[in-house]
């Protein structure tokens, strides 16, 4: 991969989006990247969380940019239809970090602009750095955000400040943003990626089945109505109480000893 960097221990995959000299910007090349890795990562057994983080930038320092949008340089001339594609080209792996069986993780490490932004959005839980920069610009380059962000930040923010932030372009903070709701927690920058890892690893001592299943039941159920979400949730109860883990998991209880969840 030219764009991306992929570390796996412990469970834990830690994917770098590296395009230094961009600021880590989101090309087509980096979106087909990021398609193939997260298809590889949901067949892994051995990969129960996925941490996306941001790479150094051009000086090697780390923690500079997520990333700082899509890239301009690419979209400038686009056409309409080829804007189209390009969004539709990042609705795919955007979709897999929100639907795939494994939790993922943003550690937000400096600017989340644009398509920075989006794919944050698109992760299960969002942890920023204090130095961390959230925004939506699309308007004042004359277009609207086409990674999602016009669906997501409504949804998480609801609706009157996702319109403020894409109407103004207004950047904010990352403690702005823990306000909101956009984020989960700020942390110093020091303290990303330790504290990112330690919730994957508290995560990862659940039973992985049961998370997985309760994702698919929290995304699934969103967009129904109470009465049919409920009866989705039952079902879903009902199946994991046929798992080893929930023999395991009450049995441990009961005992009064740890359990050991093995299930995913």
């Amino acid at each position: 991969m030219n764009n991306l960097v992929l570390e796996v221990a412990e469970e834990i995959a830690v994917l770098k989006i590296s395009r230094p000299a961009a600021l880590n910007a989101l090309n087509s090349e980096t979106l087909d990247e990021l398609n193939e890795v997260l298809t590889e990562i949901e067949a892994r057994d051995d990969i129960k969380v996925v941490i996306l983080t941001g790479g150094p930038d051009k000086k090697g320092n780390e923690f500079k940019s997520f990333v700082a949008g899509a890239d301009i340089a690419e979209m400038v001339n686009f056409t309409a239809a080829e804007a189209r594609t390009f969004g539709i080209k990042a609705s795919v792996p955007f979709f897999k970090l929100m639907n795939m069986r494994q939790v993922t993780i943003c550690a937000v490490n400096g600017f989340a602009l644009g398509g920075g932004c989006e794919i944050a959005m698109a992760c299960d839980i969002r942890i920023a750095s204090d130095n961390a920069i959230f925004g939506q610009p699309e308007c004042g380059l004359g277009i609207i955000p086409g990674f999602g962000g016009t669906q997501r930040l409504a949804r998480l923010v609801g609706m009157g400040r996702a319109k403020e932030m894409i109407f103004t372009c207004d950047n904010i903070d990352a403690n702005e943003a823990y306000r909101i709701g956009l984020v989960n927690k700020v942390v110093a920058a020091e303290e990303l990626m330790p504290t990112a890892t330690k919730m994957a690893k508290k995560i990862i001592s659940k039973g992985s089945y049961a998370v997985s299943i309760a994702k698919a039941a929290i995304n699934n159920g969103y967009d129904m109505d109470i009465k049919n979400a409920v009866e989705m949730e039952a079902n879903l109860f009902g199946i994991t109480c046929s798992t080893h883990d929930k023999a395991e998991g009450m049995g441990a209880f009961l005992e009064k000893r740890a359990a050991e969840l093995t299930d995913f």
